[in-house]
């Protein structure tokens, strides 16, 4: 996502406007709209349920749900975001410029989740298809019942990582406290490094070499997965 220009952006304060209407002004802008989100405050639920592709930009730490089902447009955070970031997304991106607070990216189908810095825990929890790449550490529980998609982990994991596991692929980059049940250690490959270059140039960062990561993938020893479902829900 480039750079809104402040004088071309539609600027939505959140001391003036309630949340819905809010979210009804951004559900109203035609495709390519720059808008800027100002005065946050730590507000719930903004961008959420949007399939235009608009650029927003929210200017400061913001509440939960944070663009949740989104189904297009690019979304940054400037600051930190509470639970539930990018919960159910479908398509497009949200990039958070600072800590997610628990469940970042929950069931996400799509899309890209970017956390600049760390995330709590559950982070990506029953993920089913999206993509979530995180600058710093994640929480315990991580990747919980993920059932398809890719995380990628910059810093260290907490305890129970990828818990009841079941497609979705887990890189870390540091170290691994615990892995949960039916989470196993695997091989790196060269088409997973190639995967982790992919991952680490679409977010940005400099701090992640693909060539030292660590894949945790499921065991499929609690496996209860329909295969024929081709990775789509």
């Amino acid at each position: 996502m480039g750079e809104v220009s402040v004088s071309d952006a539609v600027t939505l304060d959140c001391g003036e406007l309630s949340t819905r209407e809010i979210n009804r002004e951004l559900g109203s802008l035609p495709d390519g709209t720059t808008a800027r989100i100002v005065e946050p405050w730590g507000r719930h639920n903004l961008a959420v349920g949007l399939a235009n592709r608009i650029d927003i930009r929210i200017a400061g730490g913001a509440g939960y749900f944070i663009g949740g089902l989104g189904d297009g447009p690019d979304i940054t955070v400037d600051g930190f975001v509470g639970w539930s970031v990018a919960e159910n997304l479908m398509s497009g991106t949200v990039r958070v410029r600072g800590n997610a607070s628990e469940c970042a990216g929950a069931s996400s189908h799509g899309g890209l989740l970017v956390i600049e810095g760390d995330a709590s825990s559950r982070a990506g929890i029953s993920l089913k298809g999206g993509t979530i790449v995180v600058a710093g550490d994640v929480g315990h529980m991580s990747g919980f019942m993920a059932q398809a998609g890719t995380m990628l982990v910059g810093g260290d994991a907490g305890h129970a990582l990828g818990d009841s596991l079941y497609e979705t692929v887990i890189y870390v980059a540091g170290k691994v406290a615990s892995l949960g049940s039916d989470a196993r250690i695997e091989e790196m490959t060269e088409a997973d490094v190639a995967v982790v270059e992919e991952l680490v140039k679409g977010a940005g960062f400099d701090h992640i070499d693909p060539q030292n990561v660590t894949r945790v993938a499921s065991a499929k020893q609690l496996y209860n997965f329909d295969a024929l479902k081709g990775q789509s829900y």
